[in-house]
């Protein structure tokens, strides 16, 4: 049986790897950090055909440790555990596939040896590790991103491809025309490789190899894919389908969510989109936004396509139709960036908690006013730090809901300070 081309062509080291620059080249930090004989626990993180599991077997190769390769699909925690008590195995690097498909303890069952360095984990995983992976394991890795490959790297891979490889080479191949061979894979090196392989696989073996785009269309029996998950074109859809909602147009917005479930978008992935749209455009416009985009999200993980297009398509029209601010997103933003300034700052004396005696006796909790002690509930006191007292992060958004709400705080704080106030 022929080995298929991306197989023959893998990499033998570091170097070899075409694309990932920014992580393998000279400055890159997983580079570096073999360089240096140093190799952490990490999570890779990318779309297919990338060179996940290549990177991960030359990064144990490089730090000259033994590799052991898991499938989070076949391998349960008896296979992780059978692995963790050989002893012959000294400091292994443990390459998990698509660790996302890890459930809970599966996952659990890893911490201890990477925790204690019985282990080196590399993850692979083509979903965001911050939803995927749990706390305690991603805590514990450092995560760095795989880009799809571009023109440049895809163009060195078919060269690549046609000069270097035993079988390829036999013949005499030019490439004429690659954008077609672009388009089909989508950034993915091991679509490229099998869809040149195939391609020329359509000659015979006395006809003269070019290679044009309606050759590699014929080969592989479709049209130019209109959506690729990890393409330009996934990015625009998104985006054309967040700034539709944003802008108060549901048609547009229904029609580029429908362009996206028409190119085998996750649904999952749609949800989670409109679940951080809801807070970020929305927010205290309309709290309630965030409470059906959560039940979308929710749904569609239980139900499923085809019928969780309904809810999509529901949350959709309601977000859309929904007044809009952003007021509570740029004050979180403007918090987080006064924090970062301001984190020599104390907390006030009277704002501190007091478990213990000698803690009061400091003064922690000292003229605290208990506001449900006063009328309405409220009672004028500082909560900022002195050198804080006149910063305003949240301005409210030019819709009803925020300026009752920005009215209902103006009568409180327009209140008298009580006597012997801090």
């Amino acid at each position: 049986m022929t080995i298929p081309l991306p197989e023959r062509l893998r990499p033998h080291r570091l170097t070899d790897v075409i694309g990932q620059a920014h992580l393998l080249g000279e400055n890159g930090p997983l580079r570096q950090a073999v360089d240096q004989g140093n190799l952490p626990s990490l999570i890779l993180w990318g779309p297919p055909g990338v060179g996940k599991t290549t990177i991960a077997q030359l990064l144990a190769q490089a730090v000259d440790r033994p590799f052991v390769s898991l499938s989070a699909i076949s391998s349960g925690v008896k296979d992780i555990r059978e692995l963790l008590a050989d002893n012959a195995l000294q400091a292994p690097v443990v390459f998990i596939d698509e660790i996302h498909r890890f459930n809970k303890s599966q996952q659990d069952a890893l911490l201890a040896a990477v925790e204690k360095g019985r282990i080196t984990l590399i993850g692979a995983t083509t979903e965001n590790p911050s939803f995927e992976v749990n706390g305690a394991l991603l805590s514990r890795c450092q995560v760095y991103v795989l880009k799809s490959l571009d023109s440049d790297a895809l163009d060195a891979l078919l060269q690549r491809a046609i000069s270097q490889d035993a079988v390829l080479r036999e013949r005499e191949i030019r490439l004429a025309e690659t954008a077609a061979l672009h388009q089909l894979s989508g950034g993915d090196g091991r679509k490229l490789l099998n869809l040149l392989e195939l391609t020329v696989n359509t000659f015979a073996d006395d006809e003269a190899i070019v290679i044009d785009n309606d050759r590699v269309l014929h080969a592989a029996q479709q049209t130019v894919v209109r959506h690729d998950k990890q393409g330009d074109l996934h990015y625009d859809l998104v985006s054309a389908m967040i700034k539709s909602v944003r802008g108060s147009d549901p048609d547009a917005a229904l029609y580029w969510m429908a362009r996206l479930m028409q190119g085998g978008e996750d649904p999952v992935f749609i949800a989670r989109r409109l679940l951080i749209l809801a807070s970020e455009d929305i927010g205290a416009a309309n709290p309630n936004a965030l409470l059906l985009a959560e039940a979308c999200f929710r749904s569609v993980q239980a139900v499923g396509w085809p019928e969780c297009r309904i809810m999509l398509g529901q949350t959709v029209v309601y977000l859309t139709t929904s007044p809009k601010s952003n007021a509570t997103y740029r004050a979180i933003n403007a918090a987080l960036a006064l924090a970062e300034k301001t984190a020599h700052l104390p907390v006030p004396l009277h704002l501190r908690n007091a478990p213990t005696a000698l803690m009061k006796a400091q003064g922690h909790g000292a003229d605290y006013l208990y506001p449900h002690d006063f009328p309405g509930n409220f009672v004028k006191q500082a909560y900022l730090p002195d050198e804080l007292a006149d910063v305003r992060l949240y301005q409210a958004g030019q819709n009803a809901r925020e300026r009752e709400n920005m009215k209902f705080l103006a009568d409180r704080w327009a209140q008298p300070e009580p006597p012997g106030k801090v």
